[in-house]
């Protein structure tokens, strides 16, 4: 009889793998330690497979296709992102079997043989996984772009993958890469609802798993939590069980949360005082106020967005010379100048300054900010080499 041996719930903010000169190194630091933690809960439960419940950030899926849920059950788990590989062997017996029953059960699920994932595997990848010789399960969420699944969704289909893993014989561990409050690529970007995140702590160390499920998305997307929806099929598979805190990250513009739900242990630290619903957070209600669809008529723009992430010579032909890609994308006006944003970048002390004109232009806010860092990634790499060579 299978059993899920371990779950956990982790930040992957892409700055923990490219380290910009805007955070706080001790911060980033914390948080990377409290995941090296929860991966040494890998060694002591000893699973089979590791199931990551994680988001796109439109770094997989582009806006040709966003499904809503998405398996990786093909023989190998690549994923890319700040200069950094992976390629994790998958369960891919597992992974079918998932599909193929999640169909059945009225969960509508997406397949892919190969897509290559992004940092929101990646990051768990480098620090939770860390290097140990454990199958994977990648599995998406869509948590960026409208329309999302709720809550009470997602934890229905969690609650289907904990009965296919009943009638099985492996031992799971169960990952949930996403959240805390955090608005990238948006006005809001340097204040996120960190209150509201301690609110949030503080009913899942009491085993309140409700108090996100009972949310809708267009809540999420007001205290900057949409991501947590992949925590939300964590708890629909291991039930309302009380967790532990191991950190709480409250970066510039990101909370970044590490809980630990399975195996029980005893808290190393009080739960949090109880705090005014909500953390006093007042909820407008009025649809999706951070992320929506974007415009048709900024496709072009968010489609160079997309590409320039997996595509080194775009990336490098930009930095020569961007007006001729901007052509090439019949990109023109506001976008065409926007689009120098991604060679300015790579003299950038604050990355996000640098989303504004092109999410005025049209770009989806996630995508933009993603794009940025990697090419202020690429733009970093080369100004390095090109010390190093100078000191030669």
């Amino acid at each position: 009889m299978g059993e899920i041996v371990a779950a956990f719930g982790t930040a992957h903010a892409p700055q923990l793998v490219t380290r910009p000169p805007d955070e706080r190194p001790e911060m980033l630091d914390a948080s990377i330690a409290a995941m090296r933690q929860l991966g040494r809960i890998l060694d002591d439960t000893r699973p089979d497979v590791v199931l990551v419940f994680g988001s796109d950030h439109l770094e997989t899926f582009s806006m040709t296709c966003v499904p809503t849920f998405a398996v990786i059950a093909g023989s190998r788990a690549r994923a890319e992102f700040g200069g950094r590989a992976f390629d994790l062997p998958v369960h891919r017996e597992m992974a079918e079997d998932l599909l193929a029953r999640l169909v059945r059960a009225g969960f509508d699920v997406a397949y892919s043989e190969d897509a290559v994932l992004g940092h929101a595997f990646a990051t768990p990848f480098e620090y939770v996984l860390g290097g140990r010789d454990i199958p994977v399960i990648p599995f998406f969420t869509n948590v960026y772009l409208p329309p999302l699944p709720t809550a009470k969704r997602c934890a229905a289909l969690g609650k289907e993958v904990a009965r296919i893993i009943q009638s099985r014989n492996e031992r799971v561990a169960i990952v949930a890469s996403g959240g805390m409050s955090h608005y990238p690529g948006t006005w809001k970007y340097p204040t996120p609802e960190y209150d509201f995140d301690r609110w949030m702590i503080a009913q899942f160390e009491m085993g309140h798993v409700e108090a996100l499920l009972e949310m809708t998305p267009e809540q999420l997307d007001e205290v900057g939590n949409t991501e947590m929806l992949t925590w939300a099929a964590m708890f629909g598979a291991i039930g309302s069980r009380a967790g532990e805190l191991l950190q709480y990250t409250p970066t510039w513009h990101h909370g970044h949360g590490f809980m630990r739900f399975l195996p029980a242990g005893e808290p190393r630290t009080p739960p949090r005082e109880a705090l005014e619903q909500y953390g006093g957070f007042q909820f407008k209600n009025e649809g999706f106020k951070f992320y929506t669809h974007p415009p048709a008529s900024a496709y072009n723009l968010n489609r160079l967005l997309f590409e320039v992430r997996h595509d080194a010579g775009l990336r490098q032909r930009i930095m020569s010379n961007v007006d001729e890609v901007a052509e090439e994308y019949g990109l023109e006006g506001a976008q065409r100048h926007a689009a120098r944003a991604l060679v300015d970048v790579g003299n950038a002390k604050v990355i996000s300054d640098y989303a504004k004109p092109l999410v005025d232009a049209g770009a989806h806010p996630l995508q933009a900010l993603m794009s940025l860092h990697v090419i202020y990634s690429l733009g970093h790499q080369t100004r390095k080499a090109q010390v190093g060579t100078e000191r030669q």
